[in-house]
């Protein structure tokens, strides 16, 4: 056995793996080094807006699983108006009770952060809520919420904090009227227009959840082209069945400004035609996401960012890895090729 590969010394805050992140590549990381006999211990620092703290990330909290929950029920409600009279099916007198919508919403969240605990317990990982920091020699500064700090040590350390909206200069966030995806999931009333920038996955999903209760919604994407990533073809069809849901797009729009005016958020563009002008109740910013890295890494820890503000790559030294949140693909000193996800495996070797 190799230096570096020796189990630090015994004791309650020294563990074979320490995984700082507990979204959807951290705890399930965290979950398969316990199955595979690894004392592991798993650190995430997300807060809820009411204070609480819970595993999952932004995914289970703030969301996919959220979104999804929303997308569900606006679908409904949509096809309750829209879509069943067509089957002989009448309703009379439905309507939007939108605080028991967020309240199932929540629910749903709470049971599968909660269900990431239990899976932990079952696992044997440790779980620790608060901040992780990795310091030099596989060491691991860990804050807890109430201010308490102690040190950890590993064999190996698994980076996978995730990521955080990117604010837009010209429209920095200003709650409530200017918010993130986050925000744009929580709104406790159906705004008359709101104004979304960026027409990737997150900004459809949210246009389409507060188009099907019935605000209008105007989608501003830079990009000349609808959901350049994809095939064409499907985006074109992608781009028909948004707007006769009623999302009113458009493409090469880049905004240049956007302020709070009472009640309103004034947002200037350009487009093809020239300057333009933009009155909305609420605007959300959904033009992408970026690494989460603040603190990360403390005074000489083995490895370094080589490129922070893009793609967050680190080069590795010892045992230490990233995992990124969206993909899973760990890289580092052993580039597991698969998903962490899924297929990560541990070795004493």
């Amino acid at each position: 056995m190799k230096n570096d590969d020796k189990q630090p010394s015994n004791g309650a805050d020294a563990f074979d793996v320490v995984v700082i992140g507990g979204g959807p590549a951290g705890y399930p990381a965290a979950i398969r080094a316990a199955q595979n006999k690894l004392s592991v211990a798993c650190i995430d620092e997300w807060k809820n807006r009411d204070g609480s703290a819970a595993f999952g990330g932004t995914c289970l909290n703030a969301g996919c699983i959220p979104s999804k929950a929303l997308l569900e029920s606006t679908e409904l409600y949509h096809r309750v108006h829209e879509e069943f009279a067509v089957h002989g099916i009448k309703v009379a007198g439905a309507t939007l009770d939108l605080a028991q919508m967020q309240k199932r919403k929540g629910g749903i969240v709470r049971g599968m952060t909660q269900g990431i605990l239990a899976l932990f317990k079952a696992a044997g990982v440790t779980p620790l809520q608060g901040h992780g920091r990795l310091l030099a020699g596989r060491r691991i500064e860990f804050t807890a919420h109430d201010g308490t700090r102690r040190e950890l040590s590993a064999r190996h350390v698994v980076l996978a904090s995730g990521s955080t909206p990117i604010e837009l200069r010209s429209a920095p966030f200003a709650a409530p009227h200017i918010v993130d995806s986050w925000g744009a999931l929580d709104l406790d009333a159906v705004p008359k227009r709101l104004g979304v920038i960026g027409a990737g996955v997150i900004g459809l999903e949210l246009g389409s959840v507060w188009r099907r209760l019935g605000a209008e919604v105007v989608v501003l994407e830079a990009l000349p082209d609808f959901l350049a990533f994809a095939d064409q073809a499907l985006a074109k069809e992608a781009l028909r069945h948004f707007r006769k849901l009623g999302l009113d797009i458009r493409l090469g729009a880049k905004v240049t400004g956007a302020a709070v005016s009472g009640a309103t958020v004034d947002v200037s563009y350009e487009d093809a035609k020239g300057a333009q002008h933009l009155s909305v109740e609420r605007l959300v910013v959904a033009i992408g996401r970026r690494p989460y890295t603040r603190d990360l890494l403390g005074p000489d820890p083995g490895c370094s960012w080589t490129n922070a503000a893009s793609s967050a790559s680190i080069t590795p030294a010892a045992r230490a890895w990233r995992a990124c949140g969206r993909s899973g693909i760990a890289y580092g000193a052993r580039c597991w090729p698969t998903r962490a996800r899924r297929r990560a495996r541990w070795s004493r070797t």
